[in-house]
């Protein structure tokens, strides 16, 4: 884990960069009985969550209400209780492959990267596959150090998706990660003129730009959505990381860190709100 004396931005800047490998493979897939835990949407109150647990713990065995729990846990940032909901739906409903990829995704998200390879290679078949499967099948390898084989997963859903900005986005982080910085530069590049592109995959250009150390560059793109002064902060704050001669292990090290169960996965560049 990053170090106690560096700047909380830089640990922001760090988590808008990488974090989004377990992010896009996590996609909202629509309604609840697809398999969605994606995208949280918006704040779920404590009442929601509370009637969602009585009406799961009354049957248990009720897939569209458990979906919804866990879905609902998700978006309270309860995300090892939803993994544990989907768990049991998947016990339950074994050849459901909407299930599987829910539960593969939760996993991905609370870092048991392993088991989420396991589960999520059932998730869907190589003649139908599933480009949000094989985006959190890139996640996960990527995770575990396995970055051309992430890449591989990555290559495979742009066949489905093409310029889809998430998977871009992954797939230039996976080469940032890989110590590859002139694809990753050219393949963010790509991500972030997409329309579908938002401030992460900016934040994942920015990173990349800062690790050549082109700063006026990387401020140019943050200012396209924090302010003057915080675009600054975050810089100077990459500075500091690039001037260090271990910054690819600080950079592994908060990639860790962030994916494991607790951390603000999605955490935007500067201060809240988040994304």
């Amino acid at each position: 884990m990053m170090t106690a004396h560096r700047p909380a931005r830089m640990r922001g800047l760090l988590a808008g960069a990488i974090v989004a490998l377990g992010m896009a493979g996590c996609q909202s897939r629509g309604p609840e009985t697809t398999g969605s835990i994606g995208s949280a949407g918006p704040a779920i109150e404590r009442q929601q969550v509370d009637s969602l647990a009585a009406r799961y713990a009354e049957n248990p065995n009720d897939l569209a209400t458990a979906m919804r729990y866990a879905q609902a846990l998700r978006a309270s940032d309860q995300k090892t209780q939803a993994t544990a909901v989907l768990q049991q739906a998947a016990l339950r409903n074994p050849r459901n492959q909407a299930v599987l990829g829910a539960y593969g995704k939760s996993l991905v998200e609370v870092g048991r990267f392993q088991e989420a390879q396991e589960v999520l290679q059932n998730a869907h078949t190589p003649s139908q596959p599933d480009w949000r499967i094989l985006s959190a099948q890139g996640s996960a390898a990527d995770q575990m150090g396995e970055h051309a084989r992430a890449q591989g997963f990555y290559e495979a859903a742009l066949k489905i998706r093409p310029n889809e900005p998430s998977i871009l986005s992954n797939l230039g982080l996976s080469y940032m990660l890989a110590r590859q910085l002139d694809p990753a530069e050219a393949v963010l590049r790509r991500a972030a003129e997409q329309p579908g592109a938002d401030a992460r995959v900016r934040a994942n250009l920015a990173m990349a730009l800062g690790l050549k150390g082109r700063f006026p560059e990387a401020e140019a793109v943050l200012r396209r959505d924090m302010s003057p002064a915080e675009a600054e902060a975050n810089i100077a704050s990459l500075r500091a990381l690039v001037a260090q001669p271990n910054r690819w292990k600080a950079i592994e090290a908060a990639d860790k860190a962030i994916a494991k169960p607790g951390k603000a996965a999605g955490a935007p560049l500067s201060p809240p709100p988040r994304g």
